[in-house]
């Protein structure tokens, strides 16, 4: 059987689908990994979500001995953490960041991101479809990976 997708969401999100609509929708977190579960078909997700930064890590400390992969939303950590960088630079694995809205559209606060010099690549503004979009992403890279392409 083929490692886990692992599938982690930082602070407030689950608080979606009441948390600022008119940015981030009306989807809730759970109808998010119910997107995530159909897209994966068949291959395994673990999907968290953790407002504590330390959760986040002990995660990825996780995926690095039992992940295929990392989509991450960091939210506000994206802006703040470096430890969760640090984590993230131990995963020889693909790593998606991915956030739903566009965070270089939005305040200049946003636009200094901790996550994307580590990451493989960067989702961004496609709201919460911006995650089955990841999962098929990912499961490209990881097909790709195992096959030396």
């Amino acid at each position: 059987m083929s490692k886990p997708i692992y599938i982690l969401n930082g602070p407030n999100l689950n608080r979606l689908g009441t948390r600022e609509p008119e940015i981030y929708g009306r989807t809730t977190l759970a109808e998010v990994e119910a997107l995530c579960r159909e897209a994966a078909t068949d291959h395994s997700i673990v999907f968290r979500q953790s407002n504590r930064e330390y959760e986040i890590i002990e995660w990825v400390h996780e995926a690095i001995d039992e992940g295929s992969g990392i989509i991450i939303n960091p939210a506000a950590f994206t802006f703040t953490s470096m430890a969760i960088m640090d984590a993230l630079k131990m995963f020889s694995g693909p790593i998606i960041e991915l956030h739903i809205s566009n965070i270089h559209r939005r305040e200049s606060i946003y636009h200094k991101s901790y996550i994307s010099p580590v990451a493989t690549a960067v989702i961004a503004g496609l709201g919460t479809n911006g995650y089955p979009v990841a999962i098929r992403s990912m499961l490209d890279m990881i097909s790709r990976s195992s096959t030396g392409a």
